[in-house]
């Protein structure tokens, strides 16, 4: 690792920080990863207890010149890849001095989800461009453009099990059903209004669908018809994800409160569970997505107020709001691997990679 010491900012006069520069990338990001060390009520301090592998406390990760909508680990919790404004998908080693190893260049909109294939050899994109992307990250080559959307595709979501399958949601109203291995798509489950989220079942019958009419549609992937429907937001819907064990739904909304509901088939009427208050979505109005942790016990959400909030999503008790970013966080995510580690995703630009406090 190359690196060097310097005097902090003037803005973190009371301690120093030790900035890691890296070689820029074939692709030339000029890439930082800046190590910072903050307490749990945000305060800057000169050491923190260790909790974790990473490198420090905090690492920021800098290279890409647009807004960050989306990042994710891969299965094995030591890569990360991001995806942004400036329609460049980033990949990053989570450990060490949190280097940039790639950069997947071919999209021609902004890229607003990503997902790993479930054996970390492939990268799965949805763009503005109305078009999905698979990546080869042996090769850092584009596999195939996925056509067949007519506006934005928001959002998209991949098969758990079985062979792999990928859901997409666009602004056309329509959710597209994917055989990654074929340029065009298997099926579409039409509807009237944009969607904004979506998420696969376990089993993979079922469909969660969310948009600007601030309802969560169930799909019945085979009849193309809705089996429930799950009302309480009272604003459009921003992202949905399954808890590891399937039986929970998680939203968020831009009416700033981020939801849990039961999913099992033979749940109550009232599917509600939990409300989570303390994220609201900002001005921007951004698709801020929530996500859980690898046991479900914890889950996160990006914030308009550009902190991360972390919540128990048993009792609902706020565990964590995280400063750091400038600008709105739009995506979080937890290790899968079991560390206390989160990483973050915003509008100014920079990814966050920390520990949770003990």
């Amino acid at each position: 690792m190359s690196g060097e010491k310097r005097p902090a900012p003037e803005a973190f006069s009371s301690s120093n920080q030790l900035v890691v520069k890296r070689k820029k990338s074939d692709a030339s990001i000029d890439s930082t990863a800046v190590i910072k060390g903050f307490s749990r009520d945000g305060t800057l301090v000169q050491s923190v207890p260790r909790t974790s592998g990473l490198q420090a406390p905090i690492m920021e990760l800098t290279g890409h010149s647009g807004e960050v909508f989306s990042v994710r680990f891969d299965a094995s919790g030591q890569h990360i890849a991001s995806g942004s404004m400036d329609r460049s998908i980033l990949l990053w080693n989570t450990y060490g001095d949190c280097g940039n190893y790639g950069v997947l260049s071919g999209h021609r909109g902004a890229v607003r989800d990503l997902r790993w294939s479930r054996d970390s050899r492939t990268v799965f994109s949805a763009s503005t461009d109305m078009t999905l992307a698979s990546w080869d990250l042996e090769t850092g080559q584009r596999i195939r453009r996925h056509v067949g959307h007519e506006d934005y595709i928001n959002c998209l979501d991949i098969s758990n099990r079985g062979q792999d399958l990928l859901v997409s949601a666009s602004n056309d109203g329509s959710i597209g059903i994917w055989d990654p291995r074929q340029k065009d798509a298997i099926d579409y489950v039409e509807g009237e209004l944009p969607i904004t989220a979506v998420a696969l079942s376990e089993a993979g019958n079922e469909i969660y669908s969310g948009g600007i009419d601030n309802t969560i549609h169930t799909w019945d992937i085979r009849k193309k018809s809705i089996v429930y429907s799950l009302a309480g937001h009272t604003h459009t819907i921003s992202s949905l994800e399954l808890s590891p064990d399937s039986q929970t739904l998680l939203s968020n909304s831009f009416d700033s409160t981020v939801r849990t509901w039961d999913i099992r088939p033979f749940a109550p009427a009232n599917r509600h569970i939990r409300t989570f208050d303390g994220a609201p979505v900002g001005l921007e109005e951004n698709l801020i997505r929530a996500s859980w942790d690898s046991t479900g016990e914890k889950i996160a959400a990006g914030s308009g107020d550009r902190s991360v909030v972390v919540w128990n999503s048993k009792n609902g008790k706020l565990l964590y709001k995280l400063p750091g970013h400038k600008g709105t966080v739009n995506d979080v995510r937890f290790s899968p691997n079991n560390e206390p580690i989160i990483v973050s995703g915003s509008s100014d630009r920079t990814l966050l990679l920390g520990e949770l406090g003990k």
